[in-house]
């Protein structure tokens, strides 16, 4: 029995150029962070996500099959499977420095706020969770730098790293031990 290859996440210029089709005030890179943080909260991975993750009721639904539909589909496969596959929207590695670290701090900051409106004012997280949602924050506040040396991209990659583990670790805090707590009740 074969299994079928997980969901990949669209081209980010797919995903931009929906975004900017539906007018949305915001990145490719923070829209995902904001998917991300409502399912990692325990957000439902419904069709409808935009309109709640930027909490405007007027957004129209993504078509099934649109950039944005294969953004949820993909992502809310990548967080449930425990192979660690996860990925974050991201621009390519030739993009400069500025702009990679820009689209990570803007992923953090899309994080936080949906990820807060999901799981509520006071989510049971881990000690190691509360520790990785505070670095979150530290990150969402960040500036990116204009130049870089192959130091800066060496630590860039690794931050990259540490918000995509972070993001698998809140998720596993909030959703996938809630669900264990429902199997054993």
């Amino acid at each position: 029995m074969s299994q079928s290859a997980p969901p990949t996440l669209p081209e980010l210029s797919a995903v931009d150029a929906e975004i900017r089709r539906l007018a949305l005030a915001t990145s490719p890179s923070e829209l995902h962070g904001s998917l991300c943080g409502w399912l990692a909260g325990g957000g439902a991975p419904a069709r409808e996500w935009p309109a709640r993750v930027m909490v405007d009721a007027t957004l129209a639904t993504p078509a099934e099959g649109s950039a944005l539909d294969q953004l949820r589909l993909a992502s809310a496969a990548q967080l449930a499977d425990r192979s660690f596959e996860f990925a974050l929207l991201m621009p390519d590695a030739d993009a400069s420095l500025a702009v990679r670290s820009g689209a990570l701090f803007d992923w953090c900051r899309g994080f936080l706020g949906a990820f807060g409106m999901a799981a509520g004012a006071a989510p049971k997280l881990s000690e190691e969770a509360t520790e990785a949602l505070g670095d979150l924050a530290k990150l969402a506040a960040a500036q990116p730098q204009e130049d870089g040396d192959e130091e800066d991209e060496a630590a860039l990659v690794e931050i990259e790293e540490f918000v995509r583990v972070a993001t698998l670790l809140l998720h596993g805090d909030c959703v996938l031990a809630a669900e264990h707590r429902q199997r054993l009740n």
